[in-house]
């Protein structure tokens, strides 16, 4: 079921699926004022709800594959801390909290390779 489901969003978030829907919807458009009132409001929910799952699902593949790529150039990195693989299935308490962490060290860093903590890029001077 999930390769049919996979196969239907990846269609319909392409043109050739846009198509289809923009049809659909001129096809509701068209039996409206032929009385077909209840007919196309259930196609159009019915559309609605697939749209929706057509979102979450792209959506979940492109966090998938952000996420096995982020993963990669961690470990391809050997300055890099290998704690934060997997984080993603975490609970977001566990997230936030990591986040936090980082920032805080990035700050520290930051303060110490400039002397002074500051929200804006210092100026290079013009040559």
């Amino acid at each position: 079921m999930d390769k049919h489901l996979f196969n239907v969003a990846d269609f319909l978030s392409r043109p050739p699926g846009f198509y289809v829907v923009l049809l659909l919807l001129v096809g509701c458009t068209i039996l409206v004022p032929m009385g077909w009132t209840d007919l196309v409001t259930y196609i159009l929910s019915v559309a609605a709800i697939i749209i929706t799952g057509v979102v979450l699902i792209q959506g979940y593949r492109d966090t998938a594959a952000i996420h096995a790529k982020l993963d990669e150039i961690v470990l391809a990195l050997k300055e890099t801390r290998n704690d934060v693989v997997g984080l993603e299935h975490e609970s977001p308490d566990r997230i936030r909290k990591h986040v936090e962490k980082i920032e805080e060290e990035a700050l520290r860093l930051k303060v110490a390779s400039n002397g002074a903590p500051s929200g804006r890029r210092q100026k290079t001077p013009s040559r």
